[in-house]
């Protein structure tokens, strides 16, 4: 069955706390108390953000300060409940969000 809903994407510093937990952690942990089905934490290997800084792991003392996307496929009513639990924590995430059809190929 195909169903229409979002892709949500978040980049957070892979180092990042948020109430003592990793961020990325804290982010999937939070989706799935508010029902997201499910998400997954993918770690750059390069990057740079809003400040122009090129971070790549080539020395082991660059550990944590790599991007992790966050990425949830999930109904439009999931990524708004999401989003406004964000807002509602003070939690500052730069994001993406398109649309997406998606479904399973068997069938299930």
């Amino acid at each position: 069955k195909l169903m229409r809903g979002s892709i949500l994407r978040f980049f957070v510093p892979e180092a990042e706390r948020y109430n003592g937990e990793l961020l990325y952690e804290w982010l999937l942990e939070e989706a799935k108390r508010l029902g997201v089905p499910g998400g997954s934490a993918f770690r750059a290997i390069a990057g740079y953000g809003r400040h122009g800084v090129l971070h790549e792991q080539t020395f082991f003392e660059l550990a944590g300060e790599l991007p992790v996307e966050v990425v949830f496929v999930t109904s439009h009513e999931h990524a708004e409940r999401l989003l406004a639990r964000l807002t509602e924590q003070g939690v500052n995430l730069v994001y993406a969000r398109s649309e997406a059809e998606f479904g399973a190929t068997a069938g299930k």
